[in-house]
């Protein structure tokens, strides 16, 4: 049986908020941890019937890419909806949902 493992490395300041996040895995392609500014996992806990989360983002990461980066999470479980149940009106539901959070980012730019 073949294993791959996913590995996070967080430099936190003083008040343990993170400066660096770094990620590596077994099967990415570059040989050395990379670089990013924010990270979302969540966990189904199987014996609770519920969800963990972790959220964590470096102190500079703007705002404007912070509301970008949690769009394209919901947009990335509408296709996984899609892909686990074959469930396209939630999946259709949950991108109306991000067309409508991209309508609201770009009139508070304005």
């Amino acid at each position: 049986m073949k294993k791959s493992s996913i590995n996070f490395s967080v430099d936190l300041d003083n008040n343990n908020v993170p400066e660096k996040i770094l990620w590596d895995a077994t099967d990415k392609p570059e040989g050395t941890p990379s670089e990013t500014k924010s990270i979302s996992v969540s966990l189904w806990d199987d014996q609770q019937k519920n969800t963990m989360r972790i959220d964590l983002w470096t102190k500079d990461m703007p705002v404007d890419e912070m509301k970008r980066f949690y769009i394209e999470c919901v947009g990335g479980i509408a296709q996984s909806v899609l892909s686990s149940t074959g469930d396209e009106k939630m999946a259709n539901e949950i991108n109306a949902l991000c067309d409508r959070l991209v309508e609201m980012v770009k009139q508070e730019k304005n």
